[in-house]
């Protein structure tokens, strides 16, 4: 593996400290990516900020991590693995405290910027510690732990940030870190040696690539962030962000064909296999963080759950996975990395299916079953596709690999919440304007309904009445809304599954960790 020493051929108790270390930090980014979402509306109160404001709380935090997460393998490169996590870690921890205490929206911005560069350079680099610390037959453990982090980071956030929002302080969301970030680096210097950097690679650096990729997914991800609130391209703001994306990229590809050493190798997207891991991770993505959306917004619009009780319907779907963690090392040598997604896939888009025949009478109880399938699905699905990039590219394209791994994750995720916003707008027009025409003056239906609302008794009555028809209609159009959008989804899951065609079978003698 170019840049990092050969795996042991025994893990000591310095090997998984350094495991654990890698684990706890891209948990850590993970959780903090949907923390804050429960207690936004505390916090935009007492900054100041208004709703269309307080989104860039979430907002920034994702653009930033999206940003860094390809170009972690080059950081890494550079600093050396340990000095780059101890790097991230303090800053983490520095911009987490900045958070906390911010009093404007302005200092909330730049913490959640800063937190998000160091947390995203703390997830693709969980699975260098795992490669370069744990010996061959080791590494399937560090891998369904790094899998942990994908699926239950996200899951756990909105209700550990509900919690303490309630039962404590918003200001709590952030400084939790402090004490993690602490002991976080008590295992990074125990668990990790020390590497020398290589400061001169700044200068040799592929600067056309850094900045492509910092201006193009920078402004493509604000993009999918705001299209639907700015109404895409009727907004002069959308359509100057698109042009600076076009522009980022074409950058990015202009340094593929000029720099020595290109800051993230595109080319093996052009390989069948990984190009295939490269779409199902970002079909994955956008299913876990769009489900992950959707469900607490029904919950809370239709049968009027808190953010608490949403939060423990969506961590249902953490359970199956975290029951498959101890047989993952197993399953892992025994089933084809190719069934085994197929499986993850036909599970995920089968739960979609079933939550596509919402009603207004449904509350938690119609998602338990979902969920537990779309737990299984997830497990299946984000572990062994981590495999299979693993056996896609050779050993010294690992680091590239990861970072466009780990990033089609993010980016799909993205993609997944601009198709929920804009389907959920478009939709729930279409269905109350069907609805509303199959309801006429001259349906006896509408009328008896009316009357039986209070429409006979005079014009106050009727008012009212033709008000509460409304919002039945509403909340009949809202529902089945909801519905197309869970079919939307187990559609692309299963849209996806024939590339699984494309993948290549894990290497004998065991899988190896992607760094």
């Amino acid at each position: 593996m170019s840049g990092h020493p050969t795996p042991p051929a025994k893990a000591d108790a310095a090997a998984w400290l350094a495991v654990a270390a890698g684990t706890i930090g891209a948990l850590m980014a993970t959780l903090d990516t949907s923390i804050v979402n429960a207690a936004l509306p505390t916090i935009q109160g007492e900054i100041g900020a208004s709703g269309s404001e307080g989104t860039w709380i979430s907002t920034a935090y994702l653009v930033a991590e999206i940003i860094i997460i390809p170009l972690t393998g080059w950081l890494e490169r550079v600093f050396g693995l340990r000095n780059f996590l101890v790097a991230c870690t303090i800053l983490f921890v520095g911009f987490s405290v900045l958070c906390g205490v911010a009093t404007n929206l302005d200092m909330m911005i730049i913490g959640r910027v800063g937190q998000g560069f160091a947390g995203g350079g703390m997830i693709p680099t969980a699975l260098t510690i795992v490669a370069t610390r744990l010996p061959p037959d080791k590494q399937p453990i560090g891998v369904a732990l790094f899998g942990m982090t994908a699926v239950l980071g996200p899951v756990v956030g909105p209700i550990i940030g509900g919690w303490l929002t309630e039962n404590a302080s918003w200001h709590y969301l952030f400084f939790i870190n402090v004490p993690i970030g602490l002991g976080l680096l008590v295992l990074l210097f125990v668990g990790l040696p020390h590497e020398k950097a290589h400061p001169a690679q700044v200068l040799e650096g592929d600067w056309f690539g850094i900045l492509g990729l910092v201006i193009g997914l920078g402004c493509l991800t604000v993009v999918l962030e705001d299209g639907q609130r700015e109404q895409w391209f009727a907004s002069n703001l959308i359509v100057s962000l698109s042009v600076a994306a076009t522009f980022g990229f074409v950058l990015l590809a202009i340094g593929q064909f000029t720099a020595k050493t290109p800051v993230i190798d595109m080319s093996i997207l052009r390989t069948r296999a990984f190009g295939s891991v490269f779409l199902m991770s970002f079909a994955v993505g956008g299913g876990l963080y769009g489900i992950l959306y959707l469900i607490p917004q029904f919950l809370s619009q239709v049968p009027r759950y808190n953010a608490e009780q949403a939060g423990h319907i969506v961590l249902l779907s953490g359970v199956p996975t975290l029951m498959m963690l101890p047989f993952f090392p197993i399953l892992i040598r025994v089933i084809d990395v190719r069934i085994a997604v197929a499986l993850g896939l036909v599970f995920y888009g089968w739960s979609c299916f079933l939550d596509s025949g919402l009603t207004t009478e449904d509350a938690g109880g119609q998602f338990v079953v979902s969920q537990l399938l779309r737990g299984v699905g997830q497990g299946f699905a984000l572990l062994f596709l981590n495999q299979a990039a693993t056996s896609s590219v050779p050993p010294e394209k690992a680091n590239d690999a990861s970072g466009l791994f780990n990033g089609a994750r993010n980016l799909g995720g993205s993609f997944g919440l601009a198709l929920i916003t804009t389907l959920q707008e478009r939709r729930s027009d279409l269905h109350t304007d069907r609805l509303l025409e199959s309801v006429n003056a001259n349906s006896v239906l509408a009328q008896d309904r009316l009357n039986a609302m209070g429409g006979a008794g005079g014009p106050d009555g009727m008012r009212q009445a033709l008000a509460g028809f409304k919002q039945v209609i509403d909340a009949q159009a809202l529902v089945m809304t909801f519905s197309d959008l869970f079919f939307v989804f187990g559609v692309i899951m299963l849209v996806v599954i024939p590339l699984v065609l494309f993948l290549r079978p894990l290497p004998k003698g065991g899988p190896v960790a992607m760094h």
